[in-house]
């Protein structure tokens, strides 16, 4: 299979699909790999490495889209990549569909076969895929909240460890999975007062466990999240419905009670957020602020950090990237119900029935097409 991997054009994305591992690895396997000039140079993976590894140097991202097969990225394409789009094109990479109409009628026009990390599963039904990046969103937005709760960046001024004899801040974080758990590890560390809400009680239960009691428990309502937004220095938002709309937990109501200067990251705001005042952000004009409080929903964090992002997150994708090259996108969907999950769009038809919820439109299994 001739696998193509483009250099990412979102703003700041500086991540890239695959590793001169995984190229290796591929043209062992024999097939071919275009990349992009450049397409790793930002995840400190320069062309010679490519090179050395067996992948060839393309000028020219309309070369790779054109001769690949498969193409391999990071994040779901842009408008100005929708130009390549064409029947029988397999495309792996973050899709996240729920929240963006025109991407979705463009795959299904063109009959692109779409498969979203997001929404791959293992034999544990776990989101392999999601976690890697996941782990690294959770941490930097405990990092970013940090940065932006200083002065300068517009927050109320609070060092989130405090000082002896001045009480720490207050980090409250919706949702108890990756994010969530995440997040938790950063704030402690930093020595916060961290309170966690979440709607699964067993899910509380073994947070407790894990961090011995010194992250605070809540069940997630409407009046404990309002309660604990309200005391809140930092908020973090990490709900995930997979492949769906994260729903709005915070409303627009808690966001003007809470203090003025205080922090919201909504690492959600790439499946359109869990704040009601949140709208998507870019790393060139990350944070807004509404009603006095600073938001920052920028929807590729882990770009941030691209040579420790690009080396998480291949390390989970790139076993997938070999099975499809392997097996072909048809065989890889039919021998692997994991991957059957990944599948968003096929032929024409939108095939995850999440995203066929969030935009009205209607649904196909993909077992039914093969």
């Amino acid at each position: 299979m001739i696998i193509g991997v483009p250099k990412e054009v979102k703003d700041h994305e500086s991540r890239v699909g695959v590793t001169p591992a995984g190229v290796s690895a591929l043209v062992e396997a024999g097939h071919t790999v275009l990349l992009e000039h450049d397409a790793g140079a930002l995840s400190a993976m320069p062309d010679d490495d490519y090179q050395n590894a067996g992948a060839e140097i393309v000028g020219s991202a309309y070369d790779v889209w054109r001769l690949a097969e498969m193409v391999v990225k990071v994040k779901e394409p842009t408008e100005k990549e929708y130009r390549h789009f064409r029947p029988g094109l397999v495309l792996f990479t973050y899709l996240h569909l729920a929240p963006l109409q025109e991407l979705t009628q463009q795959l299904l026009d063109k009959k692109v076969i779409g498969i979203a990390y997001e929404t791959v599963r293992d034999r544990a039904n776990t989101l392999p895929l999601l976690t890697p990046m996941s782990e690294v969103a959770g941490r930097l937005s405990v990092q970013v909240g940090a940065a932006y709760l200083e002065k300068e960046h517009g927050g109320r001024g609070v060092l989130l460890g405090g000082v002896p004899g001045v009480a720490p801040g207050n980090v409250c974080i919706i949702g108890g999975g990756i994010v969530g758990t995440n997040a938790a590890k950063m704030a402690l560390g930093l020595g916060a007062k961290v309170t966690l809400l979440d709607n699964n009680l067993n899910r509380l239960r073994e947070l407790d466990d894990i961090f011995g009691g010194r992250v605070f428990t809540v069940a997630s309502n409407r009046y404990n999240v309002e309660r604990a937004a309200v005391e809140a220095d930092l908020l973090i938002g990490g709900v995930l419905i997979p492949g769906a709309a994260a729903p709005k937990i915070v409303t627009r109501g808690m966001v003007e009670k809470m203090k003025k200067g205080a922090v919201i990251v909504d690492v959600a705001i790439d499946q359109g957020g869990c704040i009601e005042t949140a709208h998507p952000t870019t790393h060139s004009d990350p944070s807004f602020e509404v009603a006095g409080v600073v938001h920052y929903c920028v929807t590729n964090m882990p770009a941030a950090v691209p040579n420790t992002s690009t080396l998480a997150l291949t390390n989970a994708t790139f076993p997938y990237v070999l099975r499809l090259a392997n097996q072909g996108a048809t065989g890889a969907i039919q021998g692997d119900p994991g991957i059957a999950e990944g599948v968003n769009t096929f032929n024409g038809s939108l095939t995850y029935r999440a995203v066929a919820e969030a935009q009205a439109r209607e649904y196909t299994s993909v077992a039914s097409l093969l």
